[in-house]
């Protein structure tokens, strides 16, 4: 009974005998200069054989314990196939490497927000701002994030859009948390830079009203904006 060897060889086919459906395989290995029979029904390419055909073959030894070689296939279709199969190694690492990326910034955004309304809960609790304003961010961020879900539906179905300037007003009057989390856990608006930057930007400016607030007291601030 044979016995195949799995390791692979490398090696240029010198003779072959269409009429006979045999060959001869030269290895190519330092200091070595052997070469290999191989019958046609090991030959796997959809071809016949030809001299100078650069190949990557088994080997086995007969029922007489001859070497011989096995299992020959074209040395640019195994390259091709590893290269496709490295490309996908290359590509699994890179999804991987994402994903995992998105998974710490959903953290990160998810500490962020949280981190924001317990500051708020804070400034409420110390009578440093007033509890209708806690309540006023918790309902704008609900509301907000809200939007964002019924405007990635619509998109999705092809319905009709909520307006981006309509998810910025609601970022600027206080849900830019929401906004922050659906489009962290959504992944809705997230990959647009002109939107991403506005949104941004109506961050700076809730922020800079927030601390308004804080600095002139809520009394004063309505006085002002009433004038």
């Amino acid at each position: 009974m044979s016995q195949i060897r799995m390791n692979k060889q490398q090696g240029v086919i010198v003779r072959f005998d269409d009429h006979k459906g045999f060959g001869f395989i030269k290895v190519q290995d330092q200091g070595r200069d052997d070469e290999l029979f191989f019958h046609i029904s090991e030959y796997l390419p959809p071809r016949r054989p030809k001299v100078g055909d650069e190949v990557v073959f088994g080997s086995k030894r007969d029922n007489q314990g001859r070497l011989q070689a096995c299992e020959i296939q074209e040395l640019g279709f195994v390259q091709e196939k590893i290269a496709q199969k490295n490309a996908q190694i290359r590509r699994r690492n890179q999804q991987k490497s994402q994903q995992a990326e998105f998974e710490a910034g959903q953290k990160k955004r998810l500490f962020l927000g949280a981190a924001f309304y317990g500051v708020l809960v804070l400034l409420a609790a110390t009578t440093k701002l007033s509890w209708l304003f806690v309540g006023w961010y918790l309902v704008l961020g609900v509301i907000t994030y809200l939007s964002y879900a019924k405007d990635k539906a619509a998109a999705q179905q092809g319905e009709w859009r909520t307006p981006e300037s309509t998810l910025h007003v609601l970022s600027a009057l206080g849900g830019w948390v929401g906004a922050m989390v659906a489009q962290t856990y959504l992944r809705h608006k997230s990959q647009k830079a002109e939107f991403r930057l506005v949104y941004y930007f109506t961050v700076v400016v809730n922020l800079a009203l927030l601390l308004a607030v804080l600095t002139l007291g809520e009394g004063k601030l309505s006085g002002l904006l009433s004038l």
